[in-house]
Formats: structure tokens, sequence, C-alpha cells
């Protein structure tokens, strides 16, 4: 389908993190001329040539290309941009991001030259690239900020479809509603508020004097049940599958911890990235060496939870071999900065 509509499109895939790699395995298995930028030496290298790709440097890889995609972690685009791409991209290509944080916030600002575009698959790497191999998808958003050639919404639709994503769902958005819907949805709810809520109702049973063994169970481990009936058929289906009991407790007690204070605090955060004060507040950590990051990181990881938590992992045979690997293109820490 890809190749019938843009038959001579040559991508630059910059960064072999998780994203880039599937990304770069799924577009050639489409039809697509794929090379991959990455810094010599670097830890992904080999990994990209061994799995058949012709590596270059970064410059090197986008001279040529008619789309570059930047799959990098969002730190370093800036500095990967300004240094590299936009000296290096040649008039009329077009400039693709997976995530519209850097160009949303002025962080990069794209020659006027160039298209750019925003495709994002909803699912972490493995799961795009393990929904493609079994001939299904990702559901993907994309989004148009700079249409100089007349084509940068045909290039972004091909590269989705490339993904897989048209075999699942397309649905187009805008630089602005993919960025700050993304924090939000990071920071409130599925990482902020989820670990936040686990470690709470955790200490809150332990210090009740509960089992630390049983309280991970019941506050952690399960939760997993309840997300995959979320996952599979909404707030509908979690209501189908678990007792009477527990729904009527659902019904009293959720509104007794998620309540009108907690939305107002979620309407700051929503705040805080509209205006972009966390995005400055982000880079000023970061080019600060991210030192209340390193202290945030060690408290979860060194928490009670986490502590127990190990010991029991370690007798569920079952999740060696199911285990989720880390998404390299979404890893903030400076170890993985030079990654590309």
């Amino acid at each position: 389908m890809t190749t019938q509509t843009l038959p001579n499109t040559k991508i630059a895939i910059v960064g072999y993190g998780s994203q880039g790699r599937a990304h770069a395995l799924n577009l050639r298995e489409s039809g697509f001329d794929v090379t991959v930028g990455l810094r010599p030496g670097g830890p992904t290298e080999a990994k990209a040539q061994a799995d058949g790709f012709v590596v270059k440097t970064p410059a090197e890889a986008v001279k040529d290309a008619d789309l570059v995609a930047v799959l990098t972690p969002d730190m370093v685009q800036r500095k990967l941009y300004d240094e590299v791409l936009k000296d290096n991209i040649k008039p009329g290509a077009c400039l693709l991001f997976a995530h519209g944080l850097n160009v949303h916030f002025d962080l990069i600002k794209p020659r006027e030259d160039i298209d750019v575009v925003l495709v994002a698959p909803k699912g972490p790497g493995a799961l795009v690239r393990r929904e493609y191999e079994i001939g299904r998808g990702v559901p993907c958003i994309y989004a148009v900020y700079q249409d100089k050639s007349g084509n940068a919404e045909a290039l972004a639709l091909a590269y989705a479809a490339g993904l897989g994503g048209a075999r699942a769902n397309i649905i187009k958005t805008t630089f602005k509603e993919e960025t700050e819907t993304d924090l939000f949805g990071e920071q409130a709810v599925l990482c902020g508020g989820a670990s936040s809520l686990v470690q709470a109702g955790f200490e809150t049973l332990v210090e009740a004097g509960y089992q630390p063994e049983i309280a991970y169970y019941e506050v952690l481990h399960e939760l997993k049940l309840i997300v995959d009936l979320f996952y599979e058929g909404g707030i509908t289906r979690m209501l189908e599958f678990i007792s009477e009991t527990a729904q009527y407790g659902d019904y009293v007690s959720g509104p007794r911890v998620i309540d009108a204070a907690t939305k107002a605090r979620m309407k700051d955060i929503l705040t805080d990235i509209q205006d972009g004060t966390f995005t400055k507040n982000w880079i000023a950590e970061y080019e600060a060496g991210l030192p209340n990051y390193n202290r945030f990181k060690k408290a979860d990881m060194e928490h009670p939870i986490e502590v127990v938590g190990k010991k029991l992992r370690a007798k569920m045979v079952w999740l060696s071999a199911n285990a989720s690997q880390p998404d390299a293109d979404d890893a903030t820490s400076t170890e993985k900065a030079a990654a590309a």
C-alpha cells in the first residue's frame, strides 16, 4: 500500500532504540528505502547493522533522504537538529517527529523550506513491531506542522501506514494536542498518578499492620488484571468482570480517593504543561545534570514496595519470558543521551 502511494521515498531513521528499530523494520518491510543514522561506535550501531541496515552518521544519512524521522530522546533533539540536521537536510524534504515537544515549545525551529510532520504510534516500540509482524497494527496519530511541498499530509499518512497504523486506526491531531495530552497522561495518570496511587495504597496497608507481601499483591500485582480489562473494553468491561462487592466499593470509595480536589490539581498540572512551565523546568533540570531527577528515581527504586516486589517477582517464573523491555527512545537519563 505505501509503496504504491510513494514508491521512491527514501527514509532516514535517526536513532535506533525500541521505537527507532520498530519503525525502521516495519517501514522497510512495507517497501520503503530505509537508512539508519547513528553515531559511529554507539551502542546501537551493531544492532542496526545486524538487522541488515546501511548505517551512516546522522549527517550523512539525512543528506539524500526524502523523509527524516527523529527518534531520539526529547532532550537531545534540539542539539541534534541545530548541529547536525539543520544544515544537512535537503530542501523540500520532510522532517518527522514521534512526539511534538521540541517543535511545539519552540526548542526546535525548523527551516521554512521543509515539511514538518508528526507520527506517533500509541504503543511502545516492541508492540509496534510485534503487531506488524502478525499482520495487525498499532493505532497512530499524525499531525502536520509545516507543509512546504503540499504533500506533507500524504507523507505522514504513508509513514503511519508503513508502520502498520492503517491496519488499526489513524487519527489526525496537532502538535499542540499531541504534546500536551501526552505529557498530561504520563504525569497525571499513567506514570505519576498510577505509581503514586500504588505507593500510597501499599503504605496505608503496611502502616495498618498488614503483611507487605499481601499489600503488594493487592495494590500492585492485581492492578494488571484491571488494566487489561480497561484495555480490552474500557470501564464497562472491567465492571463486567469484577464482583458486585468490588463494583460497590468502586462506586462509593473511588470518589473519596479521586475527588474534586484531585481533579483541581490535575488542572494545575495541565496548566503547567500548556504554559510551558513543565518544559522549562525539565530543560533546566536536564542541563543541571539531573540532580532532582536522580534523587526522585532513587527514592522510587528504593521504596519498600520495590524491595518486597523484587523478592516476590523472583518466584514468578513466567515473568522472565514475558518481561517488557524498556523503550530507549523515551528514556531521558544522561546515559541514553548519546545513543543517537
